[in-house]
């Protein structure tokens, strides 16, 4: 069943009655407001963070800060985070701004420290006009006022001419605090008392004349030249040490009389000079004479008179004298030849030929000269009243050249080299090789003529371990069937071409000679047919020293004939037969492998070992002989080549072709039969 619902009766309120609302809608705006500024007040409260600005200043600092909301409480500031301007001030110190930045931590610290002002220096000294330095560098000189100088330490510096300098360190307290000193300078001279026989002397210290004696003199310490000069009289010195505040009186001065000067001259120049047989010199010269006595004067020089005479002079006299020496003459004969060659004494030309002279007997130069001949220069000392003969006999260029090389020379290592002219000895022309009729000959042994021209020495000896050891430390010549070939006086041996050559070039740098061998890294790849440094014999060199004697060319080392008498040379004897295999029937020399060298009798030339002990290397690449070939100068062979020639017999050899001195044999490695000697051309 539905109901429905009725409205009541409605009877509205007497307006008349009720009262208007204006004021209450004032209080509530009001109350909103207040409202609104406590939330912000709170939110601003629970938002902000503490920030505490400490200030190092020895007085009170004023601190300022702005850029935004901040609300001071308790020696802090409560503020949003963000950026913020501060100042700090205090009297005495520069201001100070800076940025502080509030960043979210909830209490912060900030240091702020304010630099002090400079100080304010005034120094006074006495005496006044002192040089003021600070830190070392000049600021001004006193009576000094209100310096300005930076807070601190510092060192201080008083400068004055004459007085003692005074140093320390100066503590500045800055902040426009004034800060006074007074100095005392204390002097830096003593005083000095100076007086003179006789008085009226001239003072003078370091070059200034400071007075006349007697005086009492300032002088600033240290070491002093003080000097005491008066004229007629010689000037006393003394190096005086002062110190200041000490005085002192210094002895009287006793002046002497100045000596006389003369000055003194001869002819010739050059004259030695003594005064009472002291000697003063030599002319010309300037003389001090003693005054007031007489001394004997001597004037002397070789091949003049001595010039004698007494002097007296008074105090500070001058005079000069030139004195004229008279020669003393000695005859000299001189026998020259050619009688055209031109005679010069002294430097002056005195004629052609021999003549006699009368000359100074003083030593002189000489020259004798003729062209197409070689000068002659010395000297000679005539003697008077005693004749000298002076015989010269000029050589042409070619015999001066001759005579200068010596026959024999001696290496940095003590090796002989003997020397060899064939063609001055005219057997400069022969032949190498042999006769195929040559019993034992081989077909190497071409005969072909042979010109040597060039003079060239050759050692005595064949190489020993010790000489080439000097080259070569680590070099071992080895042994065989317990029998060495390494001892000190053996010959080298187990040695290529190469190294033998190397070691030539090796002894001339030492001896500062031109390198006959060209080397590149090591290797010789060619020579110097001009130089004369050391190098290895040529073969042309080694026949011609082994085989001639005379216009005869030997067979063997021995002679013509075979076999050898025993000890003649190192072969392959009866103790070498379980070594070598093979020996020279009923020969005996003593060794079984290499000998000591120069164990045996040297050849007629010289030489020892020439045909026997060990084999030689010579310097010529091994070639075979063209027959009828032309006459061949001074050969040395190609520049290069892949072997070497071999000369003269070993201590592993017994067959007759082999002990021939035409015996040629090759290789380029080293062996225990072959060694060397060297050898050198001496122009």
């Amino acid at each position: 069943m539905t109901t429905s619902i009725q409205p009541s009766a409605f009877e509205p309120l007497n307006t008349e009655s009720t009262p208007p609302p204006e004021k209450s809608g004032a209080v509530r705006w009001v109350v909103l407001v207040i409202a609104a500024l406590f939330l912000a007040i709170m939110a601003f409260l629970f938002s902000a963070k503490s920030l505490q600005i400490n200030i190092e200043a020895e007085s009170d600092a004023k601190i300022t800060l702005s850029g935004g909301l901040l609300i001071p409480f308790g020696g802090r500031y409560l503020l949003l985070p963000g950026e913020f301007q501060a100042q700090a001030t205090a009297a005495g110190y520069h201001a100070l701004r800076s940025t502080v930045t509030v960043t979210e931590q909830p209490s912060q610290v900030v240091e702020f420290v304010l630099q002090p002002l400079p100080g304010l220096l005034s120094i006074s000294s006495q005496p006044n006009g002192a040089k003021v330095l600070i830190d070392s560098e000049l600021v001004g000189v006193t009576p000094l006022l209100d310096y300005p100088v930076v807070a601190g330490e510092h060192s201080l510096e008083i400068q004055a001419s004459r007085y003692q300098p005074q140093q320390q360190l100066l503590t500045v307290i800055g902040r426009q605090v004034l800060q006074q000193l007074n100095l005392i300078l204390e002097p830096a001279w003593a005083d000095i008392s100076i007086d003179s026989d006789p008085s009226g002397a001239a003072i003078v210290i370091a070059g200034e004349e400071r007075g006349t004696t007697p005086a009492v003199i300032e002088i600033l310490q240290g070491e002093h030249q003080v000097s005491v000069s008066k004229a007629g009289f010689s000037p006393w010195q003394i190096a005086l040490e002062v110190t200041s505040g000490v005085p002192q009186q210094l002895a009287i001065v006793k002046l002497q009389p100045a000596a006389g000067v003369m000055e003194l001259s001869s002819v010739p120049s050059g004259a030695n000079v003594t005064l009472d047989a002291e000697f003063q010199g030599q002319t010309p010269l300037i003389l001090d004479v003693s005054p007031g006595r007489a001394q004997r004067l001597s004037i002397f020089k070789a091949g003049y008179k001595r010039y004698s005479t007494s002097v007296t002079m008074v105090a500070a006299q001058s005079s000069s004298r030139a004195i004229t020496l008279i020669p003393q003459l000695g005859e000299v004969k001189f026998n020259i030849s050619p009688v055209n060659a031109t005679l010069k004494v002294g430097g002056q030309t005195r004629g052609n030929g021999s003549r006699t002279l009368s000359l100074p007997a003083l030593s002189q130069p000489i020259e004798v000269s003729l062209e197409g001949y070689a000068t002659v220069r010395q000297r000679v000392t005539p003697r008077q009243g005693l004749q000298q003969v002076v015989n010269i006999t000029l050589q042409t260029a070619r015999e001066a050249q001759l005579s200068r090389i010596k026959p024999e020379v001696t290496s940095s290592l003590g090796q002989t080299l003997l020397l060899f002219s064939p063609a001055e000895n005219g057997w400069g022309d022969f032949t190498m090789g042999a006769s195929r009729r040559d019993p034992g000959r081989r077909a190497n042994e071409v005969l072909h003529p042979v010109s040597l021209t060039r003079m060239f020495y050759v050692q005595t000896t064949e190489v020993s371990n010790a000489q080439f050891r000097f080259f070569l430390s680590s070099h071992n010549s080895g042994q065989i069937e317990g029998k060495s070939l390494n001892r000190e006086h053996q010959p080298v041996v187990q040695v290529s071409w190469q190294r033998a050559a190397q070691f030539c070039n090796w002894l001339s740098t030492r001896e500062e000679l031109p390198l006959f061998y060209r080397e590149n890294n090591g290797i010789i790849t060619g020579y110097n047919r001009s130089a004369t440094g050391y190098r290895l014999p040529t073969e042309a060199e080694w026949a011609w020293v082994a085989r001639l004697d005379g216009a005869a060319v030997k067979k063997f080392p021995w002679g013509d004939t075979f076999p050898p008498g025993s000890g003649v040379e190192n072969y392959a004897d009866t103790s070498s037969a379980y070594i070598t295999g093979r020996i020279l029937n009923g020969y005996t020399d003593g060794s079984a492998v290499t000998a000591t060298v120069a164990s045996f009798p040297p050849s007629g030339k010289g030489l020892y070992d020439i045909g026997g002990n060990v084999a030689e290397w010579v310097h010529d690449v091994y070639t075979i002989p063209p027959v009828n070939g032309a006459v061949d100068v001074d050969p040395t062979g190609g520049q290069s080549g892949d072997n070497y020639a071999v000369r003269g017999a070993s201590w592993t050899q017994s067959k007759i072709s082999e002990l021939r001195l035409s015996y040629r044999d090759y290789g380029q490695a080293g062996r225990d039969d072959v060694g060397f000697r060297i050898a050198r051309y001496a122009e």
